[in-house]
């Protein structure tokens, strides 16, 4: 029989975390749910980001979304159990999820079993970062509370900015005040929102795209002088070239110590709409 690891992390499917990383770290995804047209679909498994952002633009139905239920959690944290002592257990913002409280209430139902969860007040890679933060920490030793809280530390160097074309799809999801949607509905204004506090909060507005990235490119910039080190995540929903090229601008201007590409799931997508392009990054002291 296996031995069991010392702790497991356990990640929802707005992480974004490529691949490679999950594989690596042997991380743990939950996916939440996209609900449309009758089904409930879990989010980059059952609906993918190409054929999600398709059906999108010519739906006369929107989606929904909804987090995985206490129940979902629970199985979900007792399969990890078996291959684990303790779970850190990492999570889109509360403000924007009840995952954070589905997660609470299957935790309960585990009785004695050691696990600490994490709102990262953030999501996609904001969320993966505290992840793969705490799953470098357990490399090095930590246990689940140790682990917890190498993630919770980097949450004030934690920063997510993006742009969408437009605010309709956060506002019919009710991710952003009904006043705030005033904010990108002049003709070719384009708004820059910001994950605060957990909250999607206008940060800045600019007339054309090419600007708000401009804008994006100076706001992450000014963030990380000074830093020793940054990590930048590159997001996209179904703007792959949009995205190729702000990496390379990312990388001639911030040098990050690591960069990735990462889309952006049905979940997170059925709130921002096609076209939407952000940077996740933080820095280290």
């Amino acid at each position: 029989m296996a031995q069991k690891a010392k702790v497991a992390v356990v990640v929802d499917s707005t992480a974004y975390i490529p691949e490679e990383l999950i594989k690596q770290y042997n991380l743990h995804v939950i996916p939440l749910h996209v609900n449309w047209e009758g089904q409930s679909l879990r989010d980059n498994v059952d609906i993918k980001p190409d054929a999600f952002y398709k059906k999108l633009t010519q739906a006369k139905e929107m989606p929904t979304t909804s987090q995985p239920s206490a129940g979902e959690f629970y199985d979900f944290y007792s399969a990890v159990a078996e291959t684990a002592e303790s779970i850190v257990s990492v999570h889109i913002s509360s403000e924007l999820s009840g995952t954070i409280a589905s997660a609470h209430a299957a935790s309960k139902l585990m009785e004695d079993f050691p696990i600490e969860i994490v709102d990262s007040r953030s999501t996609s890679m904001g969320l993966g970062y505290l992840a793969l933060v705490a799953a470098q920490a357990i490399e090095q030793g930590a246990d689940y509370k140790e682990a917890a809280a190498a993630a919770r530390a980097i949450l004030p160097h934690l920063h997510l900015v993006f742009v969408v074309d437009t605010l309709e799809y956060l506002h019919r999801g009710g991710r952003i005040g009904g006043a705030q949607r005033l904010f990108g509905s002049m003709l070719s204004i384009k708004p820059l929102l910001q994950l605060e506090d957990g909250r999607i909060e206008p940060l800045d507005k600019v007339r054309t795209k090419s600007k708000a990235v401009q804008r994006l490119l100076e706001i992450a910039a000014e963030s990380v002088q000074g830093a020793s080190a940054c990590h930048v995540t590159v997001l996209n929903a179904a703007a792959a070239a949009e995205a190729e090229s702000l990496a390379a601008q990312v990388q001639d201007l911030l040098k990050p110590n690591s960069l990735n590409i990462v889309e952006i799931s049905p979940v997170i997508g059925t709130h921002t709409g096609p076209a939407a392009l952000g940077l996740a990054w933080y820095t280290e002291p």
